[in-house]
């Protein structure tokens, strides 16, 4: 057997890496894909962002990358990929839009960057510096006027409030802000719509959280409340007999077998004696 010899300038690099990473460096000359340093020691990308940015680069134009594909592919499960997918398109990797096709069908087009865009930043104009405000209390205090509520205050719409309010109780982390609340009651008022009870509505809500947390309530409960949304479901009308045919009945005059609800003369025999 041929024994490996590694040449002087191998042996000096792995003396100078001892303390740390060495690389065995070979060329590809098939099948790569090149990637950019600037996603793979990106410093605010977890590495499961990191691992999936670089394997959808490396699939072909047109691969199918939705989420329930992608974690049959890997073990990462649907919600720690679903937040990657979220960190990609935070950091202008990856961009997803919904589409109409002419079918009437909505699908979600995908588009990975292997150089992350420029997101859009909203500065924050700086406050004006108002006069101190006088803090002896008014002779006649001017009544200061409720919130107009973003949603119509319909039963549905409460009931869906006080569920995601109440999520708090249930895990500590599903805390939200009222704005997060009202935008989110309209899809939990869906759920209600097809037969869920508020409390299954919060333990399906509430259930299976990540282990390592949710950084984005609103967004984790948007995404759970779109994709585990169950069927339209009408239960069956007990009060109204379903239609069935009539019974068959043995014929008085021929005994020949005929439908009808109750016993006597088919048809024929009918017709014969009337002419009779």
């Amino acid at each position: 057997m041929t024994s490996q010899h590694l040449s002087a300038h191998t042996r000096s690099r792995f003396a100078r890496s001892r303390l740390g990473v060495a690389h065995v460096d070979e060329r590809h000359d098939q099948e790569l894909t090149v990637v950019g340093n600037h996603l793979a020691q990106h410093p605010d990308l977890s590495l499961t962002a990191i691992g999936l940015a670089t394997h959808i680069q490396s699939l072909p134009e047109g691969a199918r990358v939705g989420i329930k594909v992608l974690a049959a592919k890997f073990p990462e499960g649907e919600t720690r990929i679903a937040s990657a997918v979220r960190e990609l398109e935070e950091h202008g990797y990856l961009s997803r839009t919904k589409e109409r096709l002419p079918s009437g069908q909505i699908v979600t087009r995908t588009v990975s960057y292997n150089k992350p865009r420029k997101c859009t930043v909203r500065v924050v104009p700086a406050p004006r510096r108002e006069p101190a405000p006088d803090l002896k209390e008014p002779e006649h205090p001017v009544p200061v006027p409720d919130p107009v509520p973003s949603a119509p205050d319909l039963p549905a719409h409460r009931v869906a409030r006080t569920v995601l309010a109440g999520l708090r109780t249930h895990d500590p982390r599903l805390h939200l802000a009222e704005r997060d609340v009202r935008r989110l009651a309209p899809a939990v008022v869906a759920w209600l719509e097809r037969g869920v009870a508020p409390d299954d509505v919060q333990r399906t809500l509430a259930s299976g959280l990540p282990p390592e947390g949710v950084r984005h309530p609103a967004g984790f409960l948007a995404h759970r409340l779109t994709t585990l949304l169950p069927p339209s479901f009408d239960p069956f009308d007990s009060g109204r007999e379903a239609a069935r045919p009539a019974p068959l009945q043995n014929c008085d005059g021929c005994d020949r077998a005929f439908r009808s609800p109750g016993p006597g003369r088919c048809r024929d025999c009918r017709v014969g004696a009337e002419a009779a």
